[in-house]
């Protein structure tokens, strides 16, 4: 009994999906499959990336050097991985810098965990999608060197780096990242912002749209939808950062003067 088979159609395999591989062709016995497993990894053809998950290393490929995908590793960190945030816009190709961190999204707590200089970042849930049992809105899968990736979809990681700034680089990192989308599902963006049911989010949505009304097309609708949940009284763009700021009062949103003036496009 080999394990090529299942290592040549998935560069990066759990340690269930083996053992399951392994009971469908003859063998049931645990200490058979723990056996085989350690055989392989001596053998130098599975590369232990940590507790339960492995990389294939192709032939005539040394362990050690071997190229592994870090959006794979991040979709199977757990069952429930969902590549989120920076991660995901940059999986998307719209990320406007370099990034060594891969977060995904879980109902489970595990710690961060660093492989090869890439540092993956468990996030759970939001509150409100866990109470809804809508952690999976607005998500897609995408075949990705033959494996299903969970990725949040363009509309829904909008909102998900107003909403956390602190896992999606500087504001100027991630006004220019989501300036490079040509087109967004306004409604659904609406709706997932309203899903999320923060105030504070909900102004930052707001806000962003309303300064790119023509190039995505905003129509009063989608904005109004917005304004009957923004907050009451003024609101941080970014609590942790509150650095001199505007108030957009349309929003009740104190937005940084360099955000407003967009001060990153200033020459010299």
């Amino acid at each position: 009994m080999t394990l090529d088979d299942l290592l040549g159609a998935r560069p990066v395999v759990t340690y269930d999906e083996i053992v399951g591989y392994l009971a469908e062709h003859g063998s049931q016995n645990a200490r058979t499959q723990e056996s085989l497993v350690r055989y392989y990894v001596r053998r130098g053809r599975l590369l232990r990336v940590r507790r339960g998950l492995y990389a294939a290393v192709p032939p005539s490929t040394e362990p050690e050097t071997c190229p592994v995908d870090p959006y794979l590793l991040a979709a199977r960190m757990t069952e429930d991985a969902v590549i989120a945030h920076a991660t995901a816009l940059a999986f998307h190709g719209r990320l406007h810098s370099v990034s060594q961190r891969y977060t995904y999204l879980t109902k489970t707590s595990p710690r961060p965990f660093t492989f090869r200089n890439h540092c993956f970042q468990p996030v759970q849930f939001p509150k409100a999608l866990r109470k809804a049992t809508k952690e999976n809105f607005a998500t897609r899968a995408y075949e990705r060197s033959g494996l299903s990736v969970r990725v949040t979809t363009l509309e829904r990681t909008l909102v998900d780096v107003l909403d956390r700034p602190d896992l999606s680089g500087s504001w100027e990192e991630i006004w220019r990242s989501l300036e490079s989308v040509e087109f967004f599902d306004l409604d659904v963006v609406v709706q997932y912002a309203l899903l999320l049911a923060n105030a504070t989010t909900i102004a930052k949505v707001g806000y962003f749209l309303d300064r790119h009304r023509e190039p995505l097309m905003v129509e009063d609708h989608h904005l109004n939808r917005l304004k009957r949940h923004r907050p009451k009284q003024p609101h941080y763009m970014d609590r942790k950062d509150p650095a001199e700021g505007r108030l957009e009062g349309e929003w009740n949103l104190i937005v940084p003067t360099y955000v407003a003036e967009r001060a990153w496009e200033e020459v010299g």
